[in-house]
């Protein structure tokens, strides 16, 4: 039984001092407020009206519960209006990439507060985003797909030492800072090179190691099958520790990093395009239908795409960038 519509139909009668008069208040058909009524008699065990005259009249069990019927009416509805009042001021998570920028995301919470939408951002890694959706612990995510498919790309590069690094640098570094010259690097440029005339530094391939965010199968065999292709030792692609550790070793020219111009600019390091846009980022920005929240506003996706460094110069598909251009994708695809 629904208490509070049998408790209405209770005290709409009372009010009405009549069920046709309380059904056409609800609006619902006096049968059915008059078989609410007899439910509730039944489930209190008592007549709430007395029907042996022309106009009904309440009896004096159903005075005696009126104003309890009235006051859980009354909190019914203050918890209603508390209930929307919260779901108007409450954090809404967004779920971001581990490696945004500090000061990008303080613009996208205080975006949030401008348009009234409290906004808390979590950076996570891409399977941790997935699941807090599915969770209802985030209500916006950017989630990682193939860059082909994507509203929003990244372009990834290889990050290396700076100019200033020591000359004795480990092997393999030349290559790539003279690929950074030139601002785009083909992974067959870095592969060993072979004869004794060959340079020292280039006898050996240096180590690309992955962050957590480009940790995800797609992106992973992906980046495999073009080392293979590009005659890199099976070993040299591997996972970074934690992104402290992996940069400090960039920094040193030990290992080059797969990141994001923003990130590898952002720490001091020389960066390199990779050249296969295949091996780039791709991201869609999701939301939790499940709790009601609607797609991800068109300013949020600017910001978002803002923050993570997604780049406006791809070509054809430039359009994405801008959050027109992205929404249009999104309302593309449903």
């Amino acid at each position: 039984m629904d208490l509070l519509a049998h408790l209405e139909a209770y005290v709409a009668a009372v009010d009405e001092a009549g069920f046709s008069r309380a059904a056409d208040r609800l609006g619902i058909a006096q049968p059915l407020l008059s078989r609410r009524v007899k439910t509730l008699e039944e489930h209190f065990g008592g007549l709430l009206f007395d029907r042996s005259r022309r106009q009904v009249t309440v009896t004096e069990f159903g005075r005696l519960l009126l104003p309890y019927a009235r006051d859980v009416l009354d909190r019914a509805e203050r918890l209603r209006h508390v209930a929307g009042s919260a779901r108007q001021t409450a954090v809404r998570g967004v779920g971001v990439p581990a490696d945004c920028g500090p000061a990008a995301l303080a613009r996208v919470i205080r975006a949030g507060t401008q348009h009234g939408i409290p906004l808390g951002v979590h950076e996570l890694p891409p399977a941790e985003r997935v699941a807090g959706l599915a969770a209802g612990s985030l209500t916006y995510a950017l989630l990682r797909v193939p860059p082909e498919n994507a509203a929003l790309r990244v372009p990834l590069g290889l990050a290396s030492a700076p100019p200033n690094a020591p000359d004795e640098a480990p092997p393999g570094a030349a290559g790539l800072r003279q690929q950074s010259r030139r601002r785009t690097v083909h992974l067959e440029d870095l592969r060993p090179a072979r004869g004794r005339g060959a340079p020292r530094e280039r006898r050996a391939a240096q180590p690309i190691l992955t962050m957590a965010e480009d940790q995800v199968p797609h992106a992973q065999d992906r980046l495999r099958r073009a080392a293979a292709r590009a005659g890199l030792p099976e070993h040299v692609v591997r996972p970074a520790g934690p992104s402290a550790t992996a940069l400090a070793e960039t920094l040193a020219g030990r290992v080059t990093l797969l990141c994001a111009e923003s990130f590898a600019r952002r720490n001091g390091a020389r960066w390199a395009r990779l050249a296969d846009a295949s091996l780039h980022r791709g991201y869609e920005p999701g939301s939790d239908r499940s709790q009601g929240a609607a797609a991800v506003p068109d300013w949020l996706v600017a910001l978002l795409a803002a923050a993570i460094g997604a780049s406006a110069d791809e070509g054809p598909a430039s359009s994405w960038a801008s959050a027109e251009g992205a929404s249009s994708r999104l309302a593309a695809r449903g």
